[in-house]
């Protein structure tokens, strides 16, 4: 055998051993990415206003509402007519969209057009003192 064709089934051999780690470490990324709790702030900033407002977290814009003694509900606070961002309405336990006029239940589903779906919502836990969402 000669030199260059050993060298060459020694670098194909290399490739073809370090293929199925390259793959998953690409396929556990995307897993992390999408499926595992994202800390959107702090059970004490919840607990200040009864509702948290993270624009720029790991999971997207993630409005929390509740505190961390009691129910909490986390939805993506953009409205699904035009955009703009949702306001919560404690008094009258709902979130309505302070551009047109749309209304979404405490769980997210829609009340009052003129939007046409649901918000989107998170599961929500208290995790040693972090404010944790996980897309549902």
């Amino acid at each position: 055998m000669k030199r260059r064709d050993f060298i060459n089934w020694v670098g194909l051999g290399l490739i073809a051993s370090s293929l199925p780690v390259a793959i998953a470490a690409c396929s556990s990324q995307t897993t992390s990415a999408t499926g595992d709790w994202q800390t959107v702030g702090t059970s004490a900033e919840l607990d200040k206003t009864g509702q948290l407002l993270a624009k720029d977290s790991p999971a997207g814009p993630v409005l929390v509402v509740g505190t961390s003694k009691a129910a909490m509900t986390a939805v993506n606070p953009t409205c699904t007519h035009a955009g703009c961002t949702v306001e919560w309405k404690a008094e009258a336990k709902k979130f309505a969209c302070p551009c047109h006029g749309s209304e979404f239940g405490v769980d997210g589903k829609l009340l009052k057009g003129p939007a046409t779906e649901a918000l989107k919502t998170y599961a929500v836990k208290i995790e040693s003192n972090s404010v944790v969402v996980k897309p549902t």
